[in-house]
């Protein structure tokens, strides 16, 4: 069975690779434009591009699907089914329909819950105690179309963003082998359509979002630090100079008499935060134009006492 696969990030990568291991024959990759990246915005591929041609595989890299000349070279290969996985481009009913089997999309979330772009962030940003993987038949809508196969996987009460991403990753690996070896042996696939019920949209994160607001709960704050890690990271400033929050903790102290984003305590356990309700122990932080570092350290290298305040 010839396998075509659309995706970009690593996420994708580890289905790409999930699948070559299998066996599948892959005749066409596709992935989004080499961009450039990090401080010296050199021009990288993406992980799938690099992994395709680490194995030789052919790759196309329309910058859009909606031309008519790249939508002819990308549906000249004959492809028995695609399998998508955070491809970032949309794909037109012309692509829809080139593959005998269709299209076939790997989400990060239990559908139709975190429909979008962001289903990750979104599942922590609102304190949900699980989520998951859903293999489902593409369809014109955004993530609309009927599930194939679903994996349920918890949420740790530490998880970032990037444990989570890898762990869904593998998740999804393992569920898209599943369905493609069913579809290879002739068993018949079945479609179950999406709920109408519970539905809900993972819009893209926005640089916006980034900013802690110390009004909100504790625990609110400390999911947002969780849900921007690796990236963009949840921004705030101490004494006007900008700073991250990578790593933070709901604090048992009280904070009775504090405003959100006074500082409460400063030891090398965490500076404590008070909030809307509660106060967050902050562990590990970034200055602008430093490194990473634990409360310890950066407490360490500064004045930090009760009545400062962060925001």
């Amino acid at each position: 069975m010839r396998v075509g696969f659309a995706g970009t990030p690593a996420f994708a990568a580890t289905a790409l690779q999930a699948i070559l291991a299998a066996g599948f024959a892959v005749p066409v990759v596709l992935t989004q434009p080499d961009r450039p990246k990090g401080r010296g915005l050199r021009v990288e591929p993406s992980p799938v591009k690099a992994l395709a041609t680490a194995h030789g595989l052919p790759v196309l890299q329309p910058a859009s699907l909606k031309v008519a000349d790249a939508r002819a070279a990308v549906i000249a290969i004959p492809v028995d089914v695609l399998v998508v996985a955070a491809y970032g481009l949309i794909l037109p009913p012309a692509i829809l329909d080139w593959p005998r089997h269709g299209c076939l999309n790997i989400h990060a979330s239990l559908l139709p819950r975190w429909r979008g772009a962001a289903p990750i962030q979104r599942a922590l940003l609102a304190g949900d105690a699980e989520t998951g993987v859903t293999i489902m038949q593409m369809d014109p809508g955004l993530d609309t179309g009927p599930m194939l196969d679903a994996v349920r996987v918890p949420i740790g009460a530490r998880e970032t963003t990037g444990t989570l991403h890898d762990r869904l990753a593998a998740a999804g690996a393992g569920a898209i082998v599943s369905v493609l070896r069913r579809l290879a042996g002739g068993e018949p696939l079945v479609a179950t359509p999406q709920p109408a019920e519970g539905a809900t949209y993972a819009a893209k994160i926005e640089r916006t979002e980034t900013g802690i607001d110390w009004r909100l709960p504790a625990a609110a704050i400390e999911r947002r630090v969780r849900a921007f890690d690796p990236a963009p990271g949840a921004t705030t400033s101490l004494g006007g100079a900008p700073v991250k929050i990578w790593r933070a903790e709901v604090a048992d102290v009280p904070a009775a008499g504090a405003e959100p984003g006074d500082v409460v305590g400063a030891t090398a356990a965490g500076i404590v935060v008070a909030c809307g309700a509660g106060a967050l122990r902050v562990v590990e932080l970034q200055p602008a134009g430093g490194r990473r570092v634990s409360a310890a350290a950066f407490v360490a290298g500064r004045r930090i006492a009760p009545g400062q305040r962060f925001g």
